[in-house]
């Protein structure tokens, strides 16, 4: 028990390292673009023949959002504000506040992203199970092997450009863009649920086949080193079943580097999950962050890139010490 605690203690240490480092390169970088992000607000007001004045408003822009102040200040007061929950207004929308524009956002992350991750992860295990049980030199592993290569290697935006060009601009048969139809009353019956499915038919696809290869070709490989051990040997021997011994005894084995696999491949997920969106117009955290990245908006850029980050290094932290509980055979470093 007291390794245990020592394994938390440490792991919980890494986690809030990479959080803090994660927050100040968050902070840098957007402010390393050329430019001002008081620019676009200026340009707005001219475009509108708001300039009387315009000059007084930018200041109290400046003094709003801190930008007035040397870099160092506005780091300290930006790690002091997160800590206490809050992100601020949004530059490009105020005066929205930044957690109002996440808020409507993250629904459709978190609903893409859950989906096509438990569809691809399930489909990518049981396929690859059943691959490497069967063999290399069987045609179901012959089939499906060199498929779930070619989607490991292909990265997400691929997918999704060849999706959106055979299946929005060719055939016509999904929409280009958006998360509904325009002008639909957003509200939780079927109609509207069906228009959201409809619209994130083809970013879903495009994570899903990028993942699926991953998943396939891991759970291949441990199903083929499992298959050779000796207590599937011994189950043969005692005249059991085959169907029972593959997913009674091999499979419940293998799957356990699966679960690794999916704290590993958190982010790349994520990230491909993201890029879709941008691709696709999805109105997820994707497209609100590069929104903001064009917009030059750094309380919404770091706001947006914030949530990701305590999202992939809560789900890593989660897994890392359930992880132990659920595999015996892991043994802390202490012992």
């Amino acid at each position: 028990m007291a390794s245990y605690f020592k394994y938390i203690v440490e792991r919980g240490i890494i986690y809030i390292l990479s959080i803090y480092i994660s927050l100040t390169i968050v902070f840098i970088v957007p402010r390393l673009i050329p430019g001002n992000p008081l620019d676009a607000v200026l340009q707005q007001l001219a475009n509108m023949g708001a300039s009387v004045g315009a000059e007084d408003l930018i200041r109290e822009y400046e003094k709003i959002f801190g930008l007035n102040e040397d870099i160092f200040t506005q780091y300290v007061k930006f790690l002091r504000e997160v800590l206490k929950g809050n992100l601020g207004y949004s530059i490009s929308r105020f005066p929205s506040t930044v957690s109002e524009v996440l808020a409507r956002a993250l629904p459709w992350s978190i609903g893409l992203l859950t989906m096509t991750t438990i569809i691809s992860w399930t489909l990518g295990t049981v396929l690859g199970a059943i691959a490497g049980w069967k063999g290399e030199s069987s045609a179901f592993s012959k089939l499906f092997g060199p498929a779930a290569l070619l989607m490991y290697i292909t990265p997400y935006y691929i997918f999704a450009i060849l999706l959106l060009f055979a299946f929005s601009y060719h055939f016509r048969i999904f929409p280009s863009s958006g998360g509904y139809t325009p002008g639909a009353e957003a509200r939780l019956d079927l109609k509207f649920l069906v228009d959201v499915a409809y619209h994130s038919a083809l970013p879903a696809l495009s994570i899903v086949l990028s993942s699926l290869g991953w998943w396939f070709l891991s759970m291949r490989s441990m199903m083929v080193t499992v298959k050779g051990e000796d207590y599937i040997l011994m189950a043969f021997a005692k005249g059991l079943r085959e169907k029972l011994i593959i997913w009674r005894y091999a499979f419940r084995n293998a799957i356990l580097p699966q679960v690794t696999g999916l704290a590993i491949s958190l982010s790349r997920v994520v990230g491909g999950a993201l890029l879709t969106e941008v691709i696709f117009a999805y109105p997820g955290i994707g497209w609100v962050i590069y929104d903001a990245i064009t917009s030059k908006d750094y309380p919404l850029i770091q706001g947006g890139v914030l949530v990701i980050i305590l999202a992939v290094a809560t789900a890593n932290f989660v897994i890392d010490t359930l992880y132990p509980l659920v595999d015996p055979r892991i043994r802390y470093r202490s012992e």
